[in-house]
């Protein structure tokens, strides 16, 4: 099963397409100024999906989609969206309207985003009645994502206002074979889906090697949370890491493929860090011994991580003595994005999140930005039954 990744790019742009004509409907129906933040196409599994609604409270609609192209999109408004949205359209009404007026919003919404893949694809899709959705966590998630263990493409685009509490997510779940034969004939430079999920596996294993430096290292006992890889514009990665603060480190890796490896800790977990390798009271500031905690276990976790990839794949990964970094998640990226979009426009960028097990306190992440065209080669060779040769020896890394 191939998938074409000039068709993928296609309909990357179409979804942010449709992310901002949803997000005019929601402006002329409310009067509120909104933008689409970030758009992206990832390959996850539903647990990786599910992460992404744990904790909060969620309103809005799931519609199925069906004929030319099968699937769900599921359109959720955080809270403080929510109750902006039936306070603007409804001010006075019962608790039935402000819901009657988010389905109402929802489905014209949801409307606007699939009406360009209809007309790319010079078809119909057909659309549901939009079912209005209230609740915490995934009892809001796309009914398909959840009902299967394997791994999905998640269309996923993310819309703001500056001027008020608005912040919704569109998600388009399509059902796999219907994607596919949507993408259209594969050209030379398709891929195949089980390749595409191998890598991931691959992704996910260097986290979890990553995972156990840490606890070796600090005592700290962590896992991984989420893994994720997105196809993106190259100029939507800064957008997609955030305006958080975070400590940690960057590091150029060479051979094929090339690319970067960027580790980022909040900054009470670099603080554990440093408490955990220096042995003596700092005055948390960032001094020369505090950088080089982190700078060293920046390095132990990318020599596990990059020799995973460098097993599977059978080639010879080298990579740069780890760069400092103390700013926003979006600043860090900025330069290395700048670089990267000199030779392309789209990115596969692996995203995966390691936290403790038992109070999440410890929040790592580790944002992988490989060179696409050397990417797009290295799994036209890859072979499949090398998956498992991840591991990583801990007497060659320490």
């Amino acid at each position: 099963m191939q998938i074409d990744i000039d068709s993928l790019e296609t309909y990357n742009a179409l979804a942010r397409d449709g992310a901002q004509s949803a997000a005019a409907s929601l402006s002329q129906l409310t009067g509120i100024d909104t933008h689409v933040e970030v758009t992206n196409v990832s390959l996850m599994t539903p647990s990786d999906l599910e992460f992404e609604y744990v904790g909060g409270e969620f309103s809005g609609v799931r519609i199925e989609l069906g004929d030319a192209l099968d699937g769900e999109t599921l359109l959720t408004f955080d809270e403080e969206a929510r109750d902006v949205i039936a306070e603007t359209l409804a001010p006075d009404g019962t608790e039935r309207l402000q819901e009657s007026s988010i389905k109402e919003v929802g489905n014209i919404m949801t409307s606007g985003f699939i009406d360009g893949w209809a007309d790319h694809l010079e078809t119909t899709i057909d659309i549901s009645p939009p079912t209005f959705l209230s609740g915490s966590g995934t009892d809001v998630l796309a009914a398909s994502a959840a009902a299967e263990d394997e791994q999905v493409f998640v269309f996923r685009s993310r819309v703001e206002s500056a001027a008020e509490a608005i912040d919704f997510h569109i998600l388009f779940v399509p059902e796999r074979d219907s994607l596919i034969e949507a993408l259209g004939p594969t050209g030379e430079e398709s891929i195949s889906f089980e390749k595409l999920e191998v890598f991931n596996e691959m992704t996910k294993h260097g986290a979890e090697q990553a995972a156990e430096n840490i606890t070796t290292m600090t005592g700290l006992e962590t896992d991984v949370e989420v893994n994720r890889m997105s196809f993106v514009p190259i100029d939507d990665v800064p957008a997609a890491v955030g305006d958080r603060r975070y400590i940690g480190t960057v590091m150029e890796f060479t051979g094929k493929p090339s690319g970067y490896l960027v580790i980022l800790f909040d900054h009470p977990s670099a603080e554990a860090i440093v408490d955990a390798l220096v042995p003596m009271e700092t005055d948390g500031n960032w001094s020369e011994m505090e950088q080089s905690a982190v700078k060293e276990l920046g390095n132990i976790m990318t020599s596990g991580f990059i020799d995973g990839w460098a097993n599977v794949l059978e080639s010879s990964i080298d990579h740069s003595p780890p760069e400092f970094v103390s700013d926003m998640g979006s600043s860090i990226m900025s330069p290395i994005v700048g670089r990267m979009a000199r030779t392309q426009e789209h990115a596969f960028l692996l995203d995966s999140m390691i936290r403790t097990d038992d109070d999440g306190t410890f929040h790592c992440e580790i944002l992988a930005l490989p060179d696409e065209s050397e990417l797009r080669e290295v799994l036209q060779d890859l072979l499949v039954e090398r998956a498992d040769r991840t591991h990583v020896d801990p007497s060659e890394v320490f």
